[in-house]
C-alpha cells in the first residue's frame, strides 16, 4: 500500500518508515507529495491543520493521504506555543531560546508534545483521525544532539533525558508521532 505523507520534510517520512517497520508493516510505502505541495495551515487546532495538509496532498495526487500536525504545549504558557510551534520564532535555535526565556523561572515546567493525524481515502474523505501525546517537562538548558525542533529541551516523563538524548529507536517508541502512527497502522490492519 502506498500512502502519500503530507509533508515537505523527508526526515518525517523516514521516521514514519522506521515506526512502521518496527511494527512489521513493511507493506506500507510512505512517499512525499509533489514539489508544489504548499498548504495554508490556517486551522485553529492540530486536527484542523492535519486535515488541511492531507486534503492538499490528496488533491495533488488522488492517493490515500496521511498528514500530521504537531507541536509543543507548555502548561505555564497557556499550552503555547501549541499550533504555532513551528512559527514561534525564525529558527529552531531561536524557538528554543524564546521558549526558555518565556518559561524562565516558572516552577511549572509541565509540557507535552501533541501530534494529530488525519488519514484520507483516494476520494479525499476522512477515514481515520487520531491524536498521540508524549508527556514531560521543559529542561532548564539544552541537552542532546538527536532529533529536531524542541527535542533538546523536552525531558521525557519518567526519565532524566531530553528527547534529543534518546536513540531514534527509543524516541519512536514513546514519541507523540509514534503513538499517533501506531493508532493509524492499527486502524489500517483492522480495516482491510
Amino acid at each position: 500500500m502506498k500512502i502519500v505523507f503530507a509533508t515537505g520534510n523527508p526526515h518525517k517520512v523516514e521516521e514514519l518508515k522506521a515506526i512502521a517497520a518496527s511494527m512489521g508493516r513493511d507493506d506500507i510505502e510512505f512517499v512525499l507529495p509533489p514539489k508544489d505541495f504548499n498548504p495554508v495551515e490556517d486551522g485553529e487546532t492540530f486536527e484542523e491543520n492535519s486535515f488541511i495538509k492531507a486534503k492538499e496532498a490528496n488533491r495533488l495526487t488522488k492517493m490515500i493521504s496521511l498528514a500530521d500536525d504537531s507541536g509543543l504545549c507548555v502548561e505555564a504558557l497557556d499550552n503555547g506555543p501549541g499550533i504555532h510551534s513551528a512559527r514561534y520564532a525564525d529558527s529552531a535555535q531561536a524557538r528554543i531560546d524564546k521558549l526558555l526565556k518565556a518559561i524562565n523561572t516558572n516552577k511549572n515546567r509541565k509540557a507535552k508534545f501533541v501530534c494529530a493525524m488525519t488519514l484520507l481515502d483516494e476520494k479525499g474523505h476522512i477515514i481515520f483521525q487520531t491524536r498521540g501525546e508524549c508527556h514531560g517537562k521543559i529542561a532548564k538548558k539544552q541537552a542532546g544532539t538527536h532529533g529536531f525542533g524542541y527535542d533538546p529541551i523536552f525531558i521525557v516523563e519518567n526519565t532524566q533525558k531530553t528527547m534529543a538524548e534518546l536513540s531514534e529507536k527509543d524516541k519512536n517508541e514513546i514519541s507523540h508521532r509514534g503513538n499517533a502512527l501506531r493508532k493509524v497502522l492499527h486502524f489500517l490492519s483492522t480495516a482491510n
